[in-house]
């Protein structure tokens, strides 16, 4: 019987885990993005939507972009189709430590000039833009 209940318990253990913002994310790398969206995976433990930015020498760098969790984002007023492929956007973000294209998005400004929240306001990251509340709607 203990036997059986160790086995649950260490292959229970992925699904517990969760990492923190200081552990993937640098506070001291702030980035802007501005881009196309061209993808959006509304996921758990964090959504990712994925935007294309075209730099001056018309270079293209894809960047996966983590959002806060699908029920966090959904109380603020998020919906799966709330980011579409084809969205123009301008993201607040933090670079990731390994350097990679992957950031941590913190706020998201739409086309139309909206600016609403993307994080997880309990990360462990940077704090809430306070100018980001508010549903999408």
């Amino acid at each position: 019987m203990r036997l059986g209940a160790a086995v649950f318990l260490f292959a229970s253990l992925p699904v517990w885990a969760h990492h923190s913002f200081a552990a993937e994310y640098d506070q001291k790398q702030p980035l802007t993005i501005k881009g196309v969206v061209t993808k959006l995976d509304w996921m758990n433990p964090h959504v990712y939507f994925y935007v294309d930015a075209t730099d001056n020498d018309g270079k293209v760098t894809h960047w996966a972009c983590e959002a806060g969790n699908p029920n966090a984002l959904a109380r603020r007023g998020w919906k799966k189709d709330s980011l579409k492929a084809g969205d123009h956007v301008t993201i607040q973000t933090f670079r990731a430590k390994d350097a990679s294209n992957t950031v941590n998005a913190r706020s998201i400004v739409l086309a139309d000039g909206k600016k609403i929240f993307a994080g997880s306001a309990d990360d462990g990251g940077p704090s809430e833009d306070p100018e980001a509340k508010g549903p999408l709607n």
